[in-house]
């Protein structure tokens, strides 16, 4: 897993965002899906007109969508080149590895297995780098770490070496050490999960999620919905989703509850976003086809 990861969640798609009705859409998020979903299938480059009419289907006003690529170009995300009098846009290298990255996270769901250790990071962040110590944090939660005490962050996952050079780069300040090892047994490592995170209320949300999803059609009628209804539903649905691969460390089923409802989310979130696949994909072509005339 790259460097790049570790700064994945700082990216213009951003993590925390919630979607399905819970506020309007960022156009730097939807440009991202937009393009992870079905733009870069299409030779990867996209001008002006079909962006700005794509965002509008999905009720962002052409000012901010225009603001969004300004914005992307200058950090990094987008590059852009005239052709006659349009402008084309495309991904950066730099932003295929994000949307790679983060679409393997959300898209795939695998059980670990674990061997009974656990790994250990303490770092230390001097005060005048408060930045830093922000990055770090947010590059610990990513690896699925979580926070024990203070500057001290643990996980069942094999990790450390990816964390490491991760933190070397997202935070050369930090004094960082790494340890290995074992609690009492069971209960012992069940209380370090209730300490390091709140299981309790991602299980809730991940509820609250399928409750959500349970008053959409079924999926044999969502693949025959009319496409921009599709695109915005899919949009909506990856928005608000996207959030739980950040939040959920992905522990092993030793640690988790009986009831734990991570994997029928992710599986009724395959099914919707697969449903709904074939009608936004076929609705974006046509976009394309009538702007890029």
């Amino acid at each position: 897993m790259s460097n790049l990861v570790a700064g994945l969640a700082e990216a213009p798609s951003e993590p925390v965002e919630q979607g399905a009705g819970s506020g309007p859409l960022r156009p730097r998020t939807v440009l991202f899906d937009l393009f992870g979903d079905h733009l870069r299938h299409h030779d990867g480059r996209v001008s002006t007109p079909v962006l700005v009419a794509l965002l509008g289907v999905l009720g962002i006003p052409e000012a901010s969508a225009r603001t969004a690529l300004v914005r992307m170009r200058r950090e990094g995300w987008l590059a852009s080149t005239r052709a006659g009098r349009t402008v084309q846009w495309a991904l950066t290298p730099r932003a295929v590895a994000l949307l790679d990255e983060g679409r393997e996270r959300i898209f795939e769901w695998r059980t670990p297995t674990w061997d009974g250790c656990w790994r250990m990071v303490i770092f230390h962040v001097p005060e005048r780098d408060r930045e830093q110590r922000h990055r770090a944090r947010r590059t610990l939660a990513w690896f699925g770490f979580g926070p024990l005490a203070g500057g001290t962050w643990i996980s069942p996952h094999d990790r450390l070496a990816e964390v490491a050079a991760a933190l070397a780069e997202r935070a050369p300040a930090a004094r960082v050490d790494l340890f290995t090892g074992t609690t009492a047994g069971p209960g012992a490592d069940r209380d370090l999960v209730e300490r390091c995170w709140d299981l309790r209320g991602l299980a809730e949300d991940y509820r609250g999620f399928l409750a959500r999803l349970d008053h959409l059609p079924p999926p044999a009628r969502l693949e025959r919905l009319a496409g921009a209804a599709a695109l915005r539903l899919q949009i909506d649905l990856v928005a608000h989703y996207r959030q739980f691969p950040f939040r959920d460390p992905n522990l092993p089923a030793e640690l988790l509850p009986e009831d734990w409802p991570g994997a029928a989310a992710h599986q009724a979130f395959r099914e919707t976003h697969d449903a709904l696949a074939d009608p936004a994909g076929r609705f974006v072509a046509q976009m394309l086809a009538v702007h890029e005339d």
